[in-house]
């Protein structure tokens, strides 16, 4: 006999939390799926982005110390310094240096450049530094010319022809970053190759490749462009982002010029930098030549007139030709019409010191040698050189013509921006 069966029914509540419940592993669904996208959590993404780490230096006794940026700034600036004065001085005073540069700066924009193990790309690190790298390079070389091509999609570009502008240089990169496609070295060294063998032959042929990416795609034969490149008298030099790739290094040593891969963002900049002051001629290409210039004028305010290098109008400034009268708007350049160099004689001045660059400061010892009297303060700045509250006396330096005694700081500037010992004039002053 069986009995009566009961349906259940269930409640309004249990109704009301089972919903609840399943919302609530919906959610749970969604952050996990979320935190596997993302690859780590809100906190180690925040440490991630900033990479303390790189800030932490073991001492002697093994414990981590906050590295100290203004004695690692010194100790870089020192080997910088040491390092092109390192054939000696009277050898070094007759190395012919390229001081009228054209260079075409050769920026890798293909995928590899989106990677994000530079903070926050490649490419952004790249485009930063390359900025800095232009101004640096126009402040040393004011008779210089720079061009900027790109690499992506299988396909070399050139983003500007070849000036004296900074502003323009920089502009025209900053609009243009976009990663898509492969690299081609051959397609960007054919190119350069195109625009720099027409260079007259007193001026330097250089290429910096800015290189993120570990392969190249090119068309052809990319061992028989290098050499091209190398009977054509062009310097490549390049900096990889990534690690060493074997058409890069060969490149450089067939051209005479250099290759380095950066460790990290200040290691970028770095080996950026290095490439600004110019370059030691090389011995069989380094014929004398004599350059015929020009010395513009002022163009007179609120005249009209047609700007050679703009093809339009334009009212006042610029700078008239000597030779053909034609307007130009900035130097140094070349004249369009006649073909002239056109400079200002600052920017011949500004040259002048590669050719004679002030001597590498002695490092003097902070309590000196035995029985020598120490001066207290830097002939630059008059900082004193005790340290306050019982600190540690800072760096001094020591000029070998004059013996007078400098602050680091104070030697920075000396041989970076004024290019001129304070000492060495007041005592020429004094003798005249």
């Amino acid at each position: 006999m069986y009995g009566a069966g009961v349906a259940f029914q269930p409640t309004s509540s249990a109704r009301g939390s089972s919903k609840e419940k399943k919302r609530r592993d919906e959610d749970e669904e969604e952050e996990e799926d979320d935190n596997e996208g993302k690859g780590t959590d809100a906190w180690e993404r925040a440490y991630a982005d900033e990479r303390s780490w790189e800030d932490l230096q073991e001492d002697e006794s093994g414990l981590l110390r906050p590295i100290d940026t203004k004695t690692l700034v010194h100790a870089q600036y020192r080997k910088r310094l040491l390092l092109r004065s390192s054939t000696g001085g009277s050898v070094a005073s007759r190395i012919q240096k390229g001081l009228i540069r054209y260079l075409y700066i050769v920026i890798d924009l293909s995928r590899a450049a989106s990677e994000t193990d530079y903070r926050p790309s490649r490419m952004a690190v790249v485009a930063k530094q390359a900025e800095a790298f232009i101004r640096e390079f126009f402040d040393q070389n004011p008779l210089s010319h720079v061009g900027l091509v790109t690499m992506k999609d299988g396909l070399a570009h050139r983003l500007t022809e070849i000036g004296g502008s900074p502003e323009a240089q920089i502009k025209a990169l900053m609009g243009k970053l976009e990663c898509c496609g492969e690299a081609s070295l051959q397609n960007a060294l054919e190119l350069v190759h195109g625009y720099l063998s027409q260079i007259p032959s007193y001026g330097h042929r250089e290429v910096l490749i800015l290189s993120s990416a570990l392969t190249t795609c090119d068309p052809g034969d990319a061992m028989e462009t290098v050499q091209r490149c190398k009977r054509a008298k062009i310097r490549c030099s390049v900096i990889g982002l990534s690690a060493e790739v074997f058409i890069c290094k060969h490149l450089c040593e067939e051209t005479g010029g250099t290759y380095t891969v950066a460790l990290n963002e200040s290691h970028f900049k770095e080996l950026l930098l290095e490439h600004a002051p110019p370059p030691p001629a090389i011995a069989e290409y380094a014929a004398a030549n004599l350059i015929k210039m020009g010395f513009p004028q002022r163009g007179a305010e609120g005249v009209v007139s047609i700007c050679s290098c703009h093809k339009e109008a334009k009212v006042g400034g610029g700078y008239t030709c000597p030779r053909c009268k034609v307007r130009v708007c900035e130097l140094p350049t070349e004249c369009r019409t006649c073909g002239l160099t056109l400079v200002s004689s600052p920017h011949l001045a500004r040259s002048y010191h590669h050719l004679f660059p002030v001597a590498p400061f002695d490092e003097v010892s902070p309590h000196g040698r035995p029985g020598q009297r120490l001066p207290t303060t830097c002939f630059g700045c008059q900082q004193s050189f005790v340290g306050q509250g019982g600190a540690q006396p800072s760096l001094r330096t020591s000029c070998p013509k004059c013996n007078q005694f400098f602050c680091i700081d104070c030697d920075i500037y000396i041989h970076e921006s004024l290019h001129n010992c304070p000492g060495c004039e007041s005592q020429r002053n004094s003798s005249v």
